[in-house]
């Protein structure tokens, strides 16, 4: 009777166990195996490099595109449409079916929803268009005359140079350097602009508003008179 009653309570053990193993089964691969659906953007963008190559953080919703800078353009459902482009000197940015769009001066958010809009004109029917910085382009300014370290330099285009800064960027100034005599050459709409500056009166006014400066501008450090 003891052994008919041990096998019993065997058998209900290993059935009791064979219905919670099932029941578990499911969920189990449902986990190992899940469903994507839509296009993510957020998935599709890569990560961001600065100046120097190197990975830098992903440029954020405030960030204008500018020449030089490298983005990706994905279109769900539509890889051939895939694109890694720079943006040119001119603001252009050549990509299929578009051929050359103006993207510089817009953030991500415009940029994507002016492709959009392009696509959409003639070629697709409400297109999801992903578009990511991939590459900060390099921002280059020069310094010379009166400064330890005269030459070019590079700046990141996800950040904002000063006029002290740039000159503290070449050593600072020589014994002979004069603060009060800074020109700057730029290139404004292009024709060459020169400016007067006076970073001495800059570095005292704590509450005026920084000269900022820009790819390609050519900063002089004049010399004062002994």
């Amino acid at each position: 009777m003891l052994h008919t009653t041990l096998i019993l309570a065997g058998t209900l053990f290993v059935a009791a166990f064979g219905l919670v193993t099932a029941a578990e089964e499911p969920a189990a691969a449902s986990s190992q195996n899940p469903v994507t659906t839509g296009f993510n953007s957020t998935n599709s963008s890569a990560t961001a490099t600065n100046s120097a190559g190197q990975p830098g953080r992903p440029a954020d919703k405030s960030y204008r595109l500018s020449y030089n800078d490298v983005i990706l353009m994905r279109v769900y459902q539509e890889d051939d449409l895939t694109t890694r482009a720079t943006v040119a000197r001119d603001g252009m940015v050549s990509l299929p079916l578009l051929g050359s769009v103006k993207l510089a001066g817009k953030t991500l958010d415009e940029a994507t929803a002016w492709i959009t809009e392009l696509l959409d004109r003639e070629y697709l029917v409400k297109p999801q268009v992903g578009l990511s910085v991939v590459e900060y382009g390099k921002r280059r300014f020069t310094v010379m005359g009166q400064v330890q370290r005269p030459g070019p330099y590079d700046f990141s285009a996800d950040e904002e140079l000063t006029l002290i800064q740039a000159i503290a960027m070449a050593g600072g100034y020589t014994r002979i350097g004069a603060p009060w005599k800074i020109t700057l050459q730029r290139t404004v709409e292009g024709e060459q602009t020169i400016f007067k500056l006076d970073a001495e009166a800059m570095a005292k006014d704590r509450n005026g508003k920084p000269f900022l400066i820009r790819p390609d501008d050519t900063i002089t450090v004049g010399e004062k008179r002994i």
